[in-house]
C-alpha cells in the first residue's frame, strides 16, 4: 500500500520501467462492440500464438522482468468502431481492421516475425482506394486531438499499474501535497471547463457553490445515466480508462470538502461496471483511494449504483431520487443539488467526461486546457458518429470545430453517395442542423442559437432519404416513454405531441395543425419542471423552423418527400419498364396488381398495402415510390 507521494512516484517510475522491457506491445481493443465481434477470441489467440514462439514478455508492472519480449495487451474504445475488432502495434502505430481470430497465425508470421504487414487487414481509404497503415494516417484519426481519451486505446484498462506507468493519480498527490481546496476550484474554474453531459455550466462555479456550504458532510455524484440514442461517450471512458474517472471524483471531493462520491450508471453498461469495481478495489488495496489516501488525513470512499435505465435519471434530482431509493422522478429547484443534494447534503454531480478531464488539468494547468476549444467553450468534446455516414464512432475534438470538418473531414461523409441533409446534435434533447449550418462552430453558446445543444455529444447524421417529420416523431416518441410523468406539461404534452406528429406521418393532419404543434412545442419547453420535459420539443421545433416545407408538402400534398412515411408511400408501376411478368401480381398480398401477361401493370391505390413486396421481387425496376 502507497503511503506517500513518493512511494507514488517510485512506482510509477518501476511500472514505466517495466512497459519499456516491450520492444513490441500488440493492444487488442476491448471495448463493448469490439467485444461483441469476437475481439477477446483475438486478444487469446494472439497471446497464445506468441507464448508458443517463446517471444511473450509476462510483464508484471512493479517487478523487475527477465527478458525483452512482446507485450499483448486488451485496450479501452480505439473510436473506430465500424473497423472493429481493431489490433494496433506499438510503437510503429500500425493498425488491423476487423481483425478475426482465424487472422492471427498470419498476423504474427507477418508482423511479428517477419516486420511486414496483412494487406488485406489494413484501412482502406474510400476516397483514394489506397490502403493506409498506420492510425495517425487515418483520416478519422487526423483531425482529432484526444485529451478525455487520450488514453482509452493505449493502456489496460483492468491493470492500474498501467495507469499509473502513464501518469495516473499525480494529480491527486500534487493537489494533497501542494493545493489548498479553494485553489483546485479557482483552477478548473480559470480553465474554462463546462458540464460536457448536457447544458454545459462552468463546472468550477458548481463546485463554488458547493465548497462555500456548511456542513460535516458532502457528496460527489459521477453521472453515468448516458442514454441519449446512439451516445456512448461515457460508457467507452468507463471501459477504457476507468481510473481517470475516480481520481476526478476524488479531485471534486477534496475541491469542496466531500469524502464520499457514487457513481450512477446505467444497468445496460454491464462491462463498464465491471471495470468500474475493479478499478476501485484496485485503487483501495493500492492506498489511492480510501481512508488515508497516500497517507495525508484526505478519506474518500466511492461507491456504484447501478441506474434501471431511465433516461429522466440522467436529471440530477431525479439521479439523486433514484440513489437513495426513492423513484427516479424530479424534484423542483431550487435548492439546488449544490446547496440540498444527496440526503439534504450538498452534493456535485458531473458526467463521466467532465471528471476524466481534471487530472490532466491539475497537471498541466488552466491555461493548457484553455488552449483548445473557443474562448466561450474550452477544451475538447467528444462525439459518438452514428447515422448515414462513412466512419462511425467515437471522436474527440476541439470546441469550436465546424461541423462540415466532423462530418466530411473524420467521418468520411455520407455512405452510399447519399445528400448531406441534417444532423440531430444531442440526442432527443438537442436539435437538427441543416446544410447551411455545416460551418457552425460546435460550442455550446454557438449551438444554443439555431435552437440545438451539444447535450452528451451524440451526433445522428441523415441523408436526402430521412424525413424529418418521421425523425421528429422517433425523438418524441422516446421521450413520451422515458417521461416520468410528475408534472403535465411533459406527461401530457409529450403525448399530444406525439399524437400530432403520428397524425401528420400518417397523411391526415392539416395546416391547422403545424400551428397547434409549434404552440404546444412551446407550452411544453415553458412548463416542464425538469430539463427532460424543456428540451423535448427541440426535435420539433428546429424541424418546423428548418423543414416547413417537408411539413407542407405532408398536410397539403399528402406526399412524403423522403419517401420514408408508410403511409404516405404511393407505389407506381412505371409502363415503359414493365415486361408484363406478372411476378407482382402474384406476391401482391391484396390482389391490388392487375393486367396481362407481358402487358403493363398497374396498381390499384385503393387497395394496395403498401407492403413493398412487389417492388422487393421486381426485377426490372419497374416500381417506383412517388
Amino acid at each position: 500500500m502507497l503511503k506517500s507521494r513518493e512511494e507514488l512516484i517510485s512506482l510509477q517510475k518501476k511500472a514505466k520501467a517495466a512497459l519499456d522491457q516491450e520492444k513490441m506491445r500488440i493492444l487488442v481493443c476491448a471495448g463493448t462492440g469490439c467485444v461483441a465481434n469476437g475481439s477477446l477470441k483475438v486478444y487469446a489467440s494472439l497471446k497464445k500464438l506468441i507464448a508458443e514462439k517463446g517471444l511473450l514478455a509476462e510483464v508484471n508492472l512493479v517487478e523487475e522482468v527477465s527478458h525483452e519480449g512482446i507485450g499483448v495487451n486488451i485496450s479501452g474504445c480505439h473510436g473506430f468502431c465500424q473497423m472493429g475488432p481493431l489490433v494496433r502495434f506499438e510503437p510503429s502505430g500500425l493498425l488491423y481492421c476487423k481483425v478475426q481470430e482465424s487472422d492471427c497465425e498470419e498476423i504474427i508470421e507477418a508482423s511479428v516475425a517477419n516486420d511486414s504487414v496483412v494487406e488485406r487487414l489494413l484501412y482502406v481509404n474510400p476516397t483514394t482506394g489506397e490502403s493506409v497503415k498506420t492510425q495517425d494516417e487515418i483520416p478519422f484519426y487526423k483531425r482529432q486531438q484526444r485529451v478525455t481519451l487520450k488514453d482509452c486505446g493505449r493502456i489496460d484498462p483492468d491493470d492500474i499499474n498501467d495507469y499509473i506507468a502513464h501518469g495516473g493519480y499525480q494529480a491527486i498527490a500534487k493537489i494533497l501535497f501542494e493545493l489548498k481546496p479553494e485553489d483546485v476550484v479557482k483552477e478548473v474554474l480559470d480553465s474554462g471547463l463546462r458540464g460536457r453531459g448536457g447544458g454545459g455550466f462552468p463546472t468550477g462555479r458548481k463546485w463554488s457553490f458547493a465548497a462555500s456550504q456548511p456542513g460535516p458532510k458532502k457528496y460527489v455524484i459521477c453521472n453515468g445515466d448516458e442514454g441519449d440514442p446512439g451516445a456512448f461517450m461515457d460508457r467507452s471512458v468507463m471501459e477504457g480508462n476507468p481510473h481517470s474517472v475516480l481520481e476526478g471524483m476524488m479531485i471534486a471531493g477534496f475541491a469542496i470538502g466531500a469524502d464520499e462520491g457514487y457513481i450512477y450508471a446505467r444497468a445496460e453498461y454491464p462491462l463498464a461496471i465491471k471495470r468500474m469495481r475493479k478499478a476501485i478495489a484496485d485503487a483501495e488495496a493500492l492506498g489511492v483511494l480510501g481512508q488515508g489516501v497516500l497517507g495525508t488525513d484526505f478519506n474518500f470512499k466511492i461507491n456504484i449504483k447501478e441506474g434501471a435505465g431511465a433516461f429522466v435519471c440522467g436529471e440530477e434530482t431525479a439521479l439523486i431520487a433514484s440513489i437513495e431509493g426513492e423513484r427516479g422522478m424530479p424534484r423542483p429547484r431550487p435548492p439546488f443539488p449544490a446547496v440540498k443534494g444527496l440526503w439534504a447534503c450538498p452534493t456535485i454531480i458531473n458526467n463521466v467526461e467532465t471528471l476524466a478531464n481534471l487530472s490532466a488539468i491539475i497537471l498541466n494547468g488552466a491555461n493548457w486546457f484553455k488552449g483548445f476549444g473557443t474562448p466561450s467553450s474550452a477544451g475538447t468534446k467528444t462525439f459518438a458518429l452514428a447515422g448515414q455516414i462513412q466512419n462511425t464512432g467515437l471522436v474527440e475534438v476541439p470546441m469550436g470545430m465546424t461541423l462540415r470538418e466532423i462530418v466530411f473531414d473524420i467521418g468520411g461523409g455520407l455512405r452510399e453517395g447519399k445528400k448531406y441533409k441534417s444532423v440531430q446534435i444531442g440526442g432527443p434533447s438537442g436539435g437538427c442542423l441543416t446544410e447551411d449550418k455545416l460551418d457552425l462552430p460546435l460550442d455550446y453558446d454557438e449551438l444554443l442559437k439555431v435552437g440545438a445543444m451539444i447535450g452528451s455529444g451524440g451526433l445522428v447524421v441523415m441523408g436526402d432519404d430521412t424525413c424529418m417529420v418521421e425523425t421528429a416523431k422517433f425523438f418524441m416518441g422516446f421521450v413520451q416513454n422515458e417521461s416520468c410523468g410528475k408534472c403535465v406539461p411533459c406527461r401530457e404534452g409529450t403525448k399530444q405531441l406525439l399524437a400530432l406528429l403520428t397524425k401528420i406521418t400518417e397523411g391526415k393532419g392539416t395546416e391547422s395543425d403545424l400551428d397547434l404543434l409549434a404552440e404546444l412545442a412551446q407550452n411544453v419547453k415553458d412548463g416542464s419542471l425538469c430539463g427532460l420535459g424543456k428540451t423535448a420539443p427541440n426535435p420539433v421545433l428546429t424541424t418546423l423552423r428548418y423543414f416547413r416545407d417537408e411539413y407542407l408538402a405532408h398536410v397539403r400534398d399528402k406526399k412524403c418527400p423522403a419517401g420514408a412515411c408508410q403511409a404516405l408511400k404511393e407505389y407506381y408501376i412505371v409502363p415503359e419498364k414493365c415486361k408484363g411478368c406478372t411476378v407482382c401480381s402474384r406476391v401482391c398480398p391484396a390482389d391490388a396488381i392487375t393486367g396481362d401477361k407481358k402487358q403493363p401493370h398497374v396498381i390499384n391505390v385503393d387497395l394496395c398495402l403498401k407492403c413493398g413486396a412487389c417492388m422487393e421481387k421486381c426485377k426490372f425496376g419497374s416500381i417506383i415510390i412517388r
